[in-house]
């Protein structure tokens, strides 16, 4: 397969890898991209998770909460930056959130499916569909997720004016303003430091045994540190691999409101529970950002004029 320049340039962007270990590692993998993020990764030329920061699409993230048990998180992307700004579009994607905290939807198409609410004449899909015509721009529902706290109480937090919406779901026989403060607090920090679970508990052996498999290729092709004695190897790969679960598991991570820099979330959390008089614990969240591993259409204004002026 024939490695283009566009090829190179993409991977280069996933990955954060330089353009001739880029070019290289496409080579090496017949152009498959997923391979070659891969094939960077045992060579130590690329980061876990730079494919997922892939984020360019424009829109909305928008969180309402219905009673403090129940929370619905949705994204409806626009083609423009100036469009998601807009007052219309504002107001509509806050009512595909009001739509999707009171719809028993399963899945996206049973959610268009469904009557809108603000007019029963009309489906999700007919009103998005209107809603095109009226602003003048292809407008897409993307994704919504409905969390319901059954021993507890959900909490919501949005930043950058609707870039990323949090819902953290908490077990807690108390719910008062100091327990809604913390895990506030928490949502802040699952939209700055985006952990990928709650515990290491929700992580499988399987995604552990492929780090380590990463590690171990990394290490393999240090020649210096390839020299060094199994024991030693293996301690290092446990090591690194603890100090990513820490990054990536939000009680493991520091809380970032520490006023020693070093207590845990976890720890944070016991302090909170000793303060309310009950355990409080996470037990789920959701964090959508916008346009996350989407792809933003690239525009050439200088061939888009010469097509113009020759047309």
């Amino acid at each position: 397969m024939a490695i283009t320049a566009a090829m190179v340039k993409e991977l280069r962007e996933m990955t954060g890898a330089g353009m001739m270990d880029c070019k290289k590692a496409l080579n090496e993998t017949n152009g498959d991209m997923d391979a070659a993020v891969e094939f960077l990764r045992k060579n130590g030329q690329a980061k876990a998770e730079k494919k997922a920061g892939r984020i360019a699409a424009e829109g909305l993230c928008t969180v309402v909460v219905k009673d403090d048990k129940t929370a619905a998180v949705v994204e409806v992307n626009s083609e423009t930056d100036f469009v998601a700004k807009n007052d219309t579009f504002k107001a509509f994607v806050e009512a595909v959130a009001t739509q999707a905290v009171n719809s028993n939807a399963s899945d996206l198409d049973a959610f268009m499916a469904e009557v809108w609410n603000e007019d029963s004449s009309k489906t999700v899909k007919d009103a998005l569909v209107e809603k095109i015509a009226v602003i003048g721009e292809n407008l897409n529902i993307r994704r919504f997720e409905k969390v319901t706290a059954e021993n507890g109480c959900v909490v919501s937090y949005i930043h950058g004016g609707g870039r990323i919406g949090v819902i953290v779901e908490a077990e807690t026989s108390v719910v008062n303003d100091t327990v809604k403060e913390a895990l506030t607090n928490l949502a802040m920090q699952i939209a700055a430091l985006s952990p990928k679970y709650v515990s290491r508990d929700e992580i499988s052996e399987e995604y552990i045994a492929h780090e380590k498999e990463i590690l171990l290729a990394q290490i393999m092709n240090d020649p210096k540190e390839s020299q060094k004695p199994e024991k030693v190897i293996n301690g290092m790969i446990e090591g690194r691999v603890n100090k990513e679960l820490k990054e990536i598991c939000l009680v493991d991570q520091v809380y970032v409101k520490a006023e020693d820099g070093k207590q845990t979330v976890g720890k944070y959390l016991e302090a909170v529970s000793k303060e309310a008089g009950a355990t409080v614990s996470v037990k789920r969240f959701v964090r959508f950002e916008t346009g996350e591993g989407l792809e933003k259409k690239q525009e050439d204004f200088a061939a888009e004029v010469a097509a113009q002026m020759n047309a």
